[in-house]
């Protein structure tokens, strides 16, 4: 029998068997159940979908990037303009693909049956999608693992979105901002201002940093990673939590939903956000589902582990992450 295979009791006639006596109990035929089965197509699907998206938004960066913030005719062709949004599209997909792919293999390992990834194309000409997830289609049984799955995501998404980040930063530039600018200004992590200080310093008063796309889809990998990492529910954050606490993160979910409240107060860029974890918790309740070994402690390399998630959220946190010009002005 396969590792990626589990037994699912098939009942047969339980009147009686072969020799025509009658049988106390029913008879059951255990047969093999594979996991990991997927509609390949339909990922495939939505993940050249994703490309097209994303390339569109990329190709409204690198057009954004050459204007310099001063509106004006784009000197590259369409088609010259939709291959270098491949530098956004290319970036973006590797982080949020790496961060996928991390929960699924770190799945695979452990033989918890999940589905590839599901990108999630949307015309928005600011990102060009709304992420990327997996589905895992059976109860995660111990603490261990939960940890594990749930850690492996934005390491492995954070491990691409660094190198990413010095590599779009040292392609940007700094630019004097028009006076009349009413573009948006983006929340900077504490990742991308040391990236940034460290490469270019500080930028004289009256000047900006233009970001290439590369440099975009970095900032947009590290929100992305922080977001996960909320503590909350079924997030990846939420995960880490409760295999670390227990029961005892239902209190850091309740302060954490708390927290997001807040933040759309701070920032209305939140507000989307903080529906859905809203929507989250009505739906699923704020209580983890329980593994069978939640009160057996984590061992000591996954707590220092634990703390290392905690660092990757503190960086990559912005608790504004777009505000238009307007507003930072006033």
């Amino acid at each position: 029998m396969d590792s990626a295979d589990e037994l699912v009791p098939v009942p047969l006639d339980p009147g009686g068997d072969d020799s025509g006596l009658p049988m106390p109990f029913p008879q059951v035929l255990w047969r093999p159940q594979s996991k990991f089965h997927d509609r390949v197509w339909l990922h495939v699907l939505l993940f050249v979908l994703t490309v097209a998206t994303t390339t569109f938004a990329g190709a409204g960066h690198y057009a954004s990037f050459q204007s310099d913030f001063v509106p004006q005719p784009v000197p590259t062709a369409l088609a010259g303009l939709l291959l270098r949004g491949f530098w956004y599209s290319a970036t973006i997909l590797a982080i949020l693909g790496s961060h996928e792919l991390g929960h699924y293999f770190a799945c695979r390992y452990y033989d918890v049956d999940a589905s590839l990834p599901f990108f999630l194309p949307v015309p928005i000409v600011l990102t060009g999608t709304l992420g990327a997830f997996i589905r895992i289609r059976e109860p995660i049984p111990t603490k261990r693992m939960l940890f594990d799955i749930g850690l492996a995501g934005p390491i492995a998404g954070f491990m691409v979105a660094v190198p990413a980040l010095f590599w779009g930063l040292a392609m940007s530039r700094v630019v004097r901002l028009p006076p009349d600018f009413t573009g948006f200004s983006l929340g900077e992590p504490l990742l991308f201002q040391l990236a940034s200080k460290l490469l270019w310093g500080t930028p004289p008063d009256g000047y900006s940093l233009n970001l290439h796309p590369v440099a975009f889809a970095a900032w947009f990998g590290l929100l992305a990673t922080a977001l996960n990492l909320f503590p909350i529910g079924q997030l990846d954050g939420g995960h880490i939590s409760y295999a670390v606490l227990g029961r005892r993160s239902t209190t850091v979910t309740l302060v954490a939903i708390g927290v997001a409240l807040f933040l759309t107060y701070f920032s209305t860029s939140w507000l989307v956000w903080t529906l859905l974890l809203v929507a989250m918790l009505v739906k699923f309740g704020p209580r983890h589902p329980p593994t069978f070994d939640e009160h057996v402690p984590l061992d000591r390399t996954r707590l220092i582990l634990a703390l290392v998630a905690l660092a990757i959220f503190v960086v990559c946190f912005t608790p504004a992450p777009i505000e238009p010009m307007e507003l930072i002005r006033r």
